[in-house]
């Protein structure tokens, strides 16, 4: 049987805040274990939770980010379950009436299609601790400076139909909230996590199957492993004539496989009830309306603008326009340079290849913006070939310098003397005597091609150095 994937996520985001949304606690990551947990967050008798107004301020901004509803009236809850990380034995979030409600998400994918992603909410809430294992002999440790830290669940529609869809979703998510600057979305240390949850149905039903939900998967790639593992082995049991349990899973990623964690709770396990010491969230339109003039252009339409503005390709201005510093960084490169074309293809190119290489942020580059435009123009300008750029970008990338001073210092300047290479094409010629013959005798198609061991001849006495474009035009003379 033909089977259909129904995929919704729970993107769990850490916002930005230096406080903790319910206490004056730092959020820094890394800290030494329980030195950033307050009163509050311990959940000590009396205590009583003090809302942060800069993590309603960056749920709204993500809201009006989608083009969501703004809950005008949201409301906390208390969501209770026990995990020995949650030290009040619920969990400050939003159930009823969400900051966030309705909206929707364009997602790109690898071909070119488009496809737009349902939200059903994001809501406000506190994050748990974290338990720790890897140093404890069979015992548990518990880290208490991750509990309080403002989370924004963000909860799409089960729209998504493979994993491939999954990931284009949380890239572009990523991609929105870093550019809103409201998380820095680093997955490895726990800032954004996605909950999974999947199911199958026979392909044409509308009827949704069981689903299981994947917990806790911290990377782009686990996402895709975990659903592409889930999908076949719900598969491999439906077509045995077995039934999916409603469960919990959890992703090994060592093992590459999901296995069973608890049975899968219900809203009603949960019994949620007003927080009765928070007050509502009430929002009036010119909070609203104010975060709205002061959203900075956002990727899709950034993306529009890297088209008709520097006259990239779709794909191109997709690249560059994912991540809010690589496109400060190309529209620097491209406006200094003055060719955006030329820039595009070095920053896609060799700068994002050094930076795979090497695991670097574009926030760490070392080479500034200015110093690629600068090398850039001296390829324009023919006081270099592309081939010697990039020695003299791998000099720039190893802190030598400016691309001026590399040249300079290394005498890489492009020969483009016509007296100097006029005399380099006639040593190439003569010494070269039964190519010349050979090229005389072929067609128009086979001297394209013939013609290519004399430029590369000239190149290698030139040591690379000779002006390409001239080289061609004086053979085009002399091989007559």
């Amino acid at each position: 049987m033909q089977w259909e994937t129904v995929i919704g996520l729970e993107v769990h985001l850490q916002l930005a805040t230096k406080s903790k949304i319910f206490s004056g606690s730092a959020t820094t990551f890394g800290a030494e274990a329980n030195t950033q947990a307050s009163a509050v967050d311990l959940a000590m008798p009396g205590m009583l939770p003090v809302l942060n107004e800069q993590a309603v301020r960056y749920a709204v901004m993500f809201g009006l980010g989608i083009g969501a509803k703004i809950g005008r009236r949201s409301v906390f809850d208390r969501k209770n379950y026990f995990y020995p990380d949650l030290p009040k034995g619920y969990q400050i979030s939003q159930f009823s009436d969400p900051i966030v409600g309705e909206g929707s998400f364009e997602i790109q994918l690898e071909d070119g299609s488009s496809r737009t992603i349902g939200i059903t909410r994001a809501h406000l809430e506190e994050d748990a601790g974290k338990s720790l294992h890897e140093d404890f002999h069979d015992q548990t440790g518990i880290d208490l400076n991750r509990a309080g830290t403002p989370l924004l669940e963000i909860v799409s529609e089960p729209d998504i139909r493979s994993a491939e869809e999954a990931v284009a979703y949380l890239k572009a998510l990523h991609s929105l909230v870093t550019y809103l600057e409201i998380s820095d979305g680093n997955m490895a240390e726990g800032s954004m996590r996605c909950d999974i949850n999947i199911s199958l149905r026979p392909a044409g039903s509308t009827t949704l199957g069981t689903r299981a939900e994947i917990k806790n998967v911290n990377s782009f790639r686990f996402v895709e492993k975990a659903i592409q593992y889930e999908i076949e082995r719900q598969s491999d049991i439906l077509e045995d004539g077995g039934q999916i349990v409603q469960e919990t899973r959890l992703y090994d990623a060592d093992r590459n496989e999901t296995r069973s964690m608890r049975s899968k709770e219900v809203a009603n396990d949960y019994r949620y009830f007003p927080e009765p010491d928070l007050l509502p969230i009430v929002l009036d339109e010119d909070y609203i309306e104010a975060l709205r003039e002061a959203l900075p252009e956002l990727p899709r339409e950034k993306r529009e603008r890297f088209i008709t503005q520097y006259e990239l390709s779709p794909y191109d201005a997709g690249v560059l326009s994912a991540h809010r510093a690589l496109a400060d960084y190309f529209e620097t490169t491209a406006s200094k340079a003055g060719d955006a074309k030329i820039a595009a293809n070095w920053v896609q190119g060799e700068l994002l290849g050094r930076l795979n290489r090497d695991e670097l942020e574009i926030s760490d580059c070392p080479v500034p913006a200015e110093n690629l435009a600068q090398l850039i123009q001296r390829i324009l300008d023919n006081s270099i070939s592309g081939k010697i750029a990039k020695q003299v970008f791998d000099a720039m990338w190893s802190g030598e310098g400016d691309a001026d001073s590399i040249i300079e210092a290394r005498g890489l300047k492009q020969v483009s003397d016509s007296g100097a290479l006029e005399a380099m094409v006639d040593s190439v010629i003569a010494d070269n005597q039964a190519q010349v013959e050979q090229y005389l005798a072929a067609d128009e198609n086979k001297r394209k091609k013939l013609v290519g061991f004399f430029v590369g001849q000239v190149m290698k006495l030139s040591k690379g150095q000779a002006n390409p474009q001239m080289v061609n035009q004086l053979l085009a003379k002399k091989l007559v």
